[in-house]
Formats: structure tokens, C-alpha cells, sequence
């Protein structure tokens, strides 16, 4: 399944990439489930990011390696995929991208995800979608011009 969520920011590329931190993560979590951030790396090929999500009932893992990084003057990407994944998931590939456009830039969340099955797939998508959506204003907030 494939989610892709597109977000215009008023900070030109290079301050957007600057800002993409721990602390950015932090904030883009949703209120539900509670994230805890055990290991965050960065945003180069080789580094992971490690959170326990809790679910109230249950507690899962969550792991992501950085498989890819690229960087030009107009644009810089990177992919995570998930090395460990919660229940239902069985694939997730997530490409960031940031593109600059004008004296601004887009921001760009596009997710390549699997679950057990095709209908617990399709089941996610509206959940997923949220969750991306419920970004939109976290990244206009951070990376408005002041």
C-alpha cells in the first residue's frame, strides 16, 4: 500500500534539513500510541532509529534503518525501512523527501507499506493517513518564517 503526504513550509531547503533532528521527531508523533525514543542516529545511510510504542495493553518495538541518503542544492532524501516492525506490519519503507520550491520547500512523506494481509493493508491506510496528516501542521509551525 502507498501512502504519500505533500506539506509547503516557508524555510528554504537547507534551514528545513537542518531542522529535521530528534526533536522534530519527537514532536510528529501523534498523542496515540505514546512513543518513546530509544535510539535516534540521524538521517544518513547506515544510522537507525529505535522507538517502544505503547498501546496502553501492549508494548511493541519499532526499528528503522536508514537504507539511503541523498543530497543536491535542490533537494535532499532519505529512506527508512523497518528492520522491526509492531504487529501488523510486515514491510514499511518510508521516503523523505525535501524539495526546494521558490523561497520555500516542499516537504514529502512517502510510505510503501505492508501488513499480514491485503485487508488488514487496506484497514491501515485511513490510520496511516491521519497520522501523516496530523504532520502537516507540526511542519508549518516549526518551519515558518519568521
Amino acid at each position: 500500500m502507498h501512502v504519500q503526504v505533500v506539506t509547503k513550509v516557508e524555510k528554504p531547503l537547507m534551514d528545513v534539513k537542518a531542522g529535521f533532528n530528534e526533536d522534530l521527531f519527537l514532536q510528529l508523533n501523534p498523542p496515540f500510541p505514546k512513543v518513546r525514543l530509544l535510539r535516534f542516529d540521524g538521517s544518513k545511510k547506515g544510522d537507525f532509529v529505535e522507538l517502544e510504542l505503547n498501546f496502553l495493553v501492549a508494548k511493541q518495538q519499532w526499528v528503522s534503518e536508514i537504507t539511503f541518503d541523498h543530497e543536491s542544492d535542490k533537494r535532499f532524501e532519505f529512506i527508512d525501512e523497518g528492520v522491526v516492525l509492531p504487529f501488523p506490519f510486515s514491510s514499511w519503507k518510508h521516503h523523505h523527501k525535501l524539495v526546494s520550491k521558490g523561497k520555500g520547500c516542499e516537504i514529502i512523506d512517502d510510505i510503501e507499506y505492508e501488513a499480514g494481509n491485503k485487508v488488514i493493508s487496506f484497514l491501515l491506510y485511513p490510520l496511516l493517513l491521519l497520522q501523516f496528516l496530523y504532520r502537516k501542521p507540526v511542519y508549518r509551525r516549526i518551519f515558518k518564517q519568521n
